[in-house]
């Protein structure tokens, strides 16, 4: 009978309890067995246990990241030398061809000149006459002040004496 009687005394607590309202409405009886208020050392625990695991995973992965990191940088570094020593490559044979070709433009004038040397020569052979008019003609210009002979050894005489 003491299981009834619990069972009466909660019902007449639970029914006074109703019956305490105040007069807007409410009822500010306290019930200890909210279902929102929790327990928090779930979440507490759960805080941890996800720290403990960012922290060891970021003590895991660091070290591997940075020969990563590392490896990478260097195969960049290496790359880079590659392409600049190409570059120097290039560039060097660049600069042959034109040395070539400056080479070639050289020689060919240089053929010219002498093609053209020979057909003055060729001309001025037998030509007297107009050698003795061009040298009458510088002579009367007056622009060479000092005029050397040649001799019989084909060197010429120098200045025997200084005009002014």
């Amino acid at each position: 009978m003491s299981g009834t009687s619990s069972l009466k005394s909660t019902t007449s607590i639970a029914r006074t309890r109703l019956d305490s309202r105040e007069p807007n409405g409410y009822n500010y009886t306290m019930n200890y067995n909210n279902a929102n208020s929790t327990n928090p050392l779930p979440y507490i625990i759960g805080i941890g246990a996800t720290l403990v695991l960012g922290i060891g995973g970021y003590m895991y992965i660091a070290p591997k990241y940075r020969v990563y990191s590392a490896t990478m940088a260097g195969e960049a570094e290496y790359a880079q030398a590659e392409q600049n020593r190409r570059i120097s490559i290039l560039e060097a044979e660049a600069e042959l061809e034109s040395a070539k070709s400056l080479a070639a433009a050289e020689v060919e004038r240089a053929k010219g000149v002498a093609q053209a040397n020979e057909i003055i020569g060729q001309s001025l052979k037998d030509n007297e006459a107009y050698l003795r008019w061009k040298w009458i003609q510088n002579l009367e210009n007056g622009n060479n002040a000092v005029i050397y002979v040649p001799t019989e050894a084909g060197l010429p005489i120098l200045e025997a004496g200084k005009r002014e």
